[in-house]
């Protein structure tokens, strides 16, 4: 390997690592940058497989389209969002082994069966909830605080299950759900809330996309030949500054340069991004930093086993209209849910045949993702059986594993990160960014990279 010295390295090619690199290498101009990414291909957790007329998300399958940077990406790169489709609105959960709807207004809340009559009067009673306790409460405690402990643990519970695939009890509201935390803070309450920024919208100040009863705002968007297009074209655009199969083994700082070590011998470079997962962080600074290390292990990730089924369209015993469902900790079934892919987003699978993504292990039920193909989708078809009834074979089966699915943010992540900036920045050059820190999803990795691009620019 050349002894070259990078204008900056970056490790982890997702799509923290990727953006990063871009802005980097057109923004500044900068032409000795590398990303570095251990896998044979980048992209990290998205990634598509199109085969045989399907389209199946091995991760996420979008991205909201209520976040500047990434609609601003996406035009650089001559890329156009797709939209999902308008039914995709219509969000289930499991209640009492069927199917509900998750009410998307008030009147239709009022008349949900997901809650009952007491625990709906609960919920109208939130303006009225006593006030925050001192210290970093749980997603959980807030919610049964604010509308009561039936909602937190059917919608709030199944909520987190979707985004975080993690227990509600478990994770720390300001990190987990900042906008829920500063809604409170700023008015008092969530119904207060919700009232001013109504208010604030008749008056043309507010966010047209915020979110309400039924999900998050904006709408779940993607690209022509699924999600993945968006991580090809970084990677094409950046060309041969993304090396793959390049696993960085350990970080050292000599002579005011960083020195990565790889199995191909050192790369040394003026700043490094560390954008991957907390584990890995933590595996690379282990001796040049070991306290930052020892703060990283305290982030934890929870494990996912994606099983997507095709089945026959004809015959098949539900509709599919709308996105999918969710299932409550309470409903005992083994998988998280399940996206109807083929009615989220256009030509998805064959015209004769639905699709269906469904998710396993999380934080209650970590051991998921080391079953065996043939238990796994046993697991799956069993759960989907007691939701839509008896089911056909499926006549395609795409498996993905994820051992450090999703970033984890228990009480005191905050703190975690105050702490881990103090300890890095004793380091002149060192940079985190990714879905252990600020955020899991794509649209937040991509602000974190633009603002570690902006950082690494302008620091020594």
């Amino acid at each position: 390997m050349a002894d070259t010295t990078l204008r900056a390295a970056i490790v982890g090619g997702g799509v923290t690592g990727l953006t990063a690199g871009y802005r980097l290498s057109r923004g500044r101009g900068w032409e000795a940058i590398a990303v570095l990414e251990a896998a044979p291909r980048p992209g990290g957790n998205v990634a598509t497989t199109r085969a045989d007329g399907f389209i199946v998300e091995h991760g996420p399958a979008g991205f909201l389209d209520n976040v500047p940077e990434t609609l601003a990406l996406a035009r650089d790169l001559g890329l156009t969002p797709v939209p999902s489709n308008a039914g995709a609105r219509k969000r289930f959960l499991v209640h009492d082994g069927a199917l509900a709807r998750v009410p998307e207004n008030p009147i239709a809340f009022l008349r949900s069966p997901l809650l009952s009559p007491a625990g709906r009067l609960r919920v109208l009673a939130e303006p009225f909830a006593r006030r925050r306790p001192p210290g970093d409460e749980t997603v959980f405690h807030f919610a049964a605080r604010r509308i009561g402990t039936e909602a937190a643990a059917v919608l709030i519970d199944a909520m987190v299950t979707g985004v975080f695939a993690g227990d509600s009890a478990a994770l720390s509201l300001r990190s987990a759900f900042p906008k829920m935390h500063a809604m409170e803070s700023a008015h008092g309450g969530l119904v207060r809330a919700m009232l001013a920024k109504k208010w604030a919208r008749l008056r043309g100040r507010g966010d047209a996309a915020a979110g309400g009863p039924s999900g998050p705002g904006g709408v779940l968007s993607s690209f022509e030949g699924g999600f993945a297009t968006l991580v090809e074209r970084l990677a094409a655009a950046l060309g041969d500054k993304v090396r793959t199969s390049t696993p960085v083994l350990g970080l050292a700082r000599r002579g005011g340069l960083f020195e990565l070590a790889t199995p191909a011998g050192a790369i040394k470079a003026e700043r490094v991004l560390l954008a991957v997962p907390a584990a890995q962080c933590a595996a690379i600074l282990h001796d040049a930093l070991p306290a930052a290390a020892g703060i990283l292990r305290g982030i934890p990730a929870a494990p996912i086993a994606v099983a997507a089924l095709a089945f026959p369209a004809r015959g098949f015993p539900h509709s599919l209209g709308g996105f999918g469902f969710l299932v409550p900790r309470r409903e005992r079934l083994r998988i998280l849910g399940a996206l109807w892919s083929s009615s989220i987003f256009p030509a998805r699978a064959p015209e004769d045949s639905v699709l269906l993504t469904c998710m396993a292990g999380g934080a209650r039920d970590t051991r998921a993702v080391t079953l065996p193909d043939a238990a796994l989708v046993a697991l799956v078809m069993e759960d989907l059986a007691a939701v839509f009834g008896p089911l056909p074979a499926p006549t395609r089966k795409f498996i993905f594993r994820y051992e450090e699915g999703i970033a984890q943010y228990p009480p005191g992540h905050e703190d975690r990160l105050a702490a881990l900036a103090r300890v890095c920045g004793t380091m002149p050059g060192l940079h985190l960014a990714g879905s252990s820190f600020r955020g899991i999803s794509v649209n937040l990795c991509v602000v974190q990279a633009e603002r570690a691009a902006e950082a690494m620019a302008a620091g020594p």
